[in-house]
């Protein structure tokens, strides 16, 4: 593994590796929520997705020069790695930018669980892999526990033509994330560096957005208030550059279905966040919700298993 010490192997020898990096990803997006909404607000979306990446590639480029990694990637390599950028890093964050300015975030918290099972029928298709039982018991348990923890902003949610539009972009979304997943889980099954397939994958995400910027005639400018450049920084750094890091180890360690569970885990982070700045109320409901997110995670990892019977037994 070619990234920074922190998501080292042999560093991390006496740890749970998985654990660590499931808990960066958790950790980090669970907080990249707050700052996608000075994104939204203050400049064209696909502007604000394309200069997030290209700030993203940009360091980890810096990073392949100073290690002095290589780039080198065969043309078929090549082929997975733009459509892996497409869905994963141009489109799904565009589609998810935009849907998040028409619906309430407690609502495409609910709907991201949808992921892991685009993850667990592409996988099935593209890569010929088994669906594994315990992922798609601890996502549905994992979903339950997200309405649970939602169900009082999903109550009294208005319906509206904007609604409707925002559930379009978030399919949109969470069907492109599902698909970047698995061509990423090709990717690295054909043993390239997380390290390379983020640098061209984040890259040819950044010229599909941009592509697309300039054929619809987009304004190019960005915003003079501070705060949309701190949140650019952070989503850039810690979304993407850290977070992806990690999150793409757990692809190629775990399989792209288990890896998605952090999509049901970090609406908790953001609520801890809420809790904090925002005076957000725990409920029963809310607590009940974490509890069953929590158990469905330790069953879709192999933590737990239920009791099954024994009718070959005899």
């Amino acid at each position: 593994m070619e990234y920074p010490p922190i998501f080292s192997k042999t560093r991390l020898s006496s740890l749970n590796t998985n654990a660590l990096l499931f808990s960066i990803c958790v950790l980090v997006w669970g907080s990249t929520w707050i700052a996608i909404n000075f994104q939204i607000k203050e400049a064209a979306l696909m502007v604000s997705v394309g200069v997030r990446f290209a700030i993203a590639a940009a360091i980890i480029g810096v990073w392949c020069i100073v290690k002095k990694r290589s780039f080198h990637l065969s043309l078929e390599q090549h082929k997975l790695v733009a459509m892996a950028g497409a869905f994963l890093y141009a489109l799904d964050y565009s589609f998810l930018y935009a849907a998040q300015q028409h619906i309430v975030s407690a609502l495409l918290a609910v709907l991201s669980s949808s992921v892991i099972y685009f993850n667990v029928i592409l996988r099935r298709i593209v890569l010929k892999k088994p669906v594994r039982s315990e992922v798609v018991l601890g996502a549905s348990i994992g979903l339950l526990g997200i309405f649970l923890i939602f169900a009082p902003e999903l109550q009294v949610m208005s319906t509206s033509q904007g609604l409707a539009a925002g559930l379009i972009l978030a399919f949109g979304s969470f069907l492109s994330a599902g698909i970047g997943n698995v061509i990423s889980e090709k990717v690295l099954d054909k043993h390239i560096s997380v390290l390379q397939m983020n640098f061209w994958a984040m890259l040819y995400g950044v010229c599909l957005t941009f592509v697309i910027v300039f054929v619809t005639d987009t304004p190019l400018t960005l915003p003079s208030t501070s705060s949309y450049y701190y949140a650019l920084l952070y989503l850039a750094v810690f979304g993407s550059v850290i977070a992806f890091g990690a999150y793409m180890q757990l692809v190629k360690q775990m399989g792209s279905d288990k890896a998605a569970y952090v999509v049901l885990v970090y609406p908790i982070v953001a609520l801890a966040i809420s809790t904090v700045f925002e005076n957000y109320v725990w409920t029963i409901s809310s607590m009940l919700g974490v509890i069953a997110v929590l158990i469905g995670n330790a069953i879709a990892m192999g933590k737990l298993t239920l009791p099954t019977t024994k009718a070959n037994s005899a």
